[in-house]
């Protein structure tokens, strides 16, 4: 689990049920509830999944586990010296030299750029196939992210549903007084699950889905940037600090911070 995920959902879960103890509330009471959480869960997910197409629902548990897991993180600094590489080999031997290049290069999208590249494809055109691909991607991700968000809508609809069938049910049993606080306690459970489960695991899942794909999309931007500044021709110190823009501040500091040892070291063995 993605140590956010974890942090996150374990003061989420100990801040509501700690503070549900400490209310004199009996936490296993709103296990029991069964009618409550029944119109709650079934509701809320079936209203969810009459929402989108059935292949979206079929990923659920795809959606879950990136929101979780998170995904592997790119890093900007290595992609950007592995274009500084090939804009080096391009200008000394030209483009038709990265050929075999791209054939070590992992990352599919940048591998297809390269090779695009290579072929000749007009630089217009290049451009337009790579951002194509990067707003496809965008749609896919937003499938996940809008699952999540309409979950986290219908949850506390269906609450406030459920706190109505116990209302009534309640009403309906006022010639026995001594069952009508615990009948009004019954009913609020139905909200207590509606509403915990749209702001404890739906909304900040859709969240987390979003910022996943907005540094997907950077990380592919930065690619299509190299790539177009490899065909063109510019020079690798250019390209490197064109690219930078890309790097957060402090992942920079921390790279100029470990290239000075290395850079005064070469300097004292030259001057030996």
């Amino acid at each position: 689990m993605e140590k956010g995920s974890m942090v996150g959902l374990g003061l989420c879960l100990a801040g509501v049920f700690l503070s549900a103890t400490l209310h004199g509330i009996n936490i296993a009471f709103l296990f029991m509830e069964f009618g409550s959480i029944i119109i709650v869960v079934f509701g809320h997910l079936g209203a969810t999944i009459s929402s989108f197409p059935f292949e979206a629902t079929q990923n659920l548990g795809k959606y879950v586990g990136k929101a979780m897991k998170g995904q592997e993180a790119h890093s900007a600094t290595e992609t950007i010296g592995q274009i500084v590489v090939l804009t080096n080999r391009a200008r000394a031997e030209g483009l038709l030299a990265l050929e075999e290049e791209a054939k070590g290069i992992e990352d599919p999208f940048f591998r297809k750029g390269i090779e695009l590249a290579v072929d000749g494809t007009d630089p217009d055109a290049l451009k337009k196939t790579l951002n194509a691909e990067i707003s496809a991607m965008k749609e896919r991700h937003k499938v996940g992210q809008g699952w999540f968000t309409q979950a986290g809508i219908f949850a506390p609809t269906f609450g406030i549903i459920g706190a109505v069938f116990g209302l009534m049910a309640t009403m309906a049993q006022l010639s026995h007084p001594e069952k009508v606080g615990e009948g009004i306690a019954g009913a609020f459970v139905a909200t207590f699950w509606g509403v915990f489960l749209a702001n404890g695991l739906w909304l900040p899942w859709a969240n987390k889905l979003k910022q996943l794909s907005l540094a997907e999309v950077a990380h592919k931007q930065l690619i299509v940037e190299g790539i177009m500044a490899i065909q063109a021709g510019v020079s690798p110190r250019v390209v490197e600090e064109l690219l930078k823009s890309h790097v957060p501040p402090a992942e920079r500091d921390k790279q100029a911070a470990s290239a000075k040892p290395a850079s005064g070291g070469g300097a004292a063995a030259a001057a030996a």
